[in-house]
Parts: C-alpha cells; structure tokens; sequence
C-alpha cells in the first residue's frame, strides 16, 4: 500500500488547468493499479472529451508516476465510461469551488 500512497500523493501535484484542483480530489482517477511489482496502470477520465490538455496531462501523469521510486513503468488509459461529473469530486474540492 505504501507504493500506493506515493502515487496518490504524486498525482496530487497535478492540476486540471482550468480548475484550482488537483486530478485526484476532482475524481478524474478512477483507478490505480500496480502489477508486477512496480508496473502502474492508472484509469483517468477528463473534465470533458475536449479537454485542452488531453493530450498533455495524461503524458505528464505517467511522467510523474513512472519517477515514484518503487515503480517500474507507468501506463495511463483514459476512459470517458462513466463520465465525470461534479459528483465525483471530493468534499475537499467542492469546497474550494464552492459547490457545497
């Protein structure tokens, strides 16, 4: 689980562009998966289809997840099934957005 915990906290320092928050309290990763001793699969979605860094941010996920020690490669697979919404984010981030 430690492993786990350091990817957590490294997806925590990348923020959707458009909004103040970081991909891991707006939902946007709907799962974590670490395989072989160190082979990280991460499911994402977008904020939208079109999102401006849907070509970016998912490269800069397995970027920064492949350089967590204790992990060997990093694969992102985006995913649009189920699609996000607002619903998905943490308390914390609805919060900061002032949704609640």
């Amino acid at each position: 689980m430690e492993l786990e915990n350091k990817i957590v906290d490294v997806l925590k320092t990348i923020y959707d562009p458009e909004i103040p928050v970081d991909i891991f309290e707006l939902g946007l990763i709907y799962e974590v998966r670490i395989e072989n001793e160190g082979d990280v699969f991460v499911d994402m979605t977008l904020t939208s289809p079109n999102c401006p860094v849907a070509e970016t941010m998912p490269k800069e996920v397995e970027d920064k997840v492949a350089a967590v020690e204790g992990v060997k490669s990093a694969k992102v697979n985006i995913v649009f099934d189920p699609p996000w919404d607002k619903d998905m984010m943490s308390e914390e981030a609805k919060l900061e957005l002032g949704f609640l």
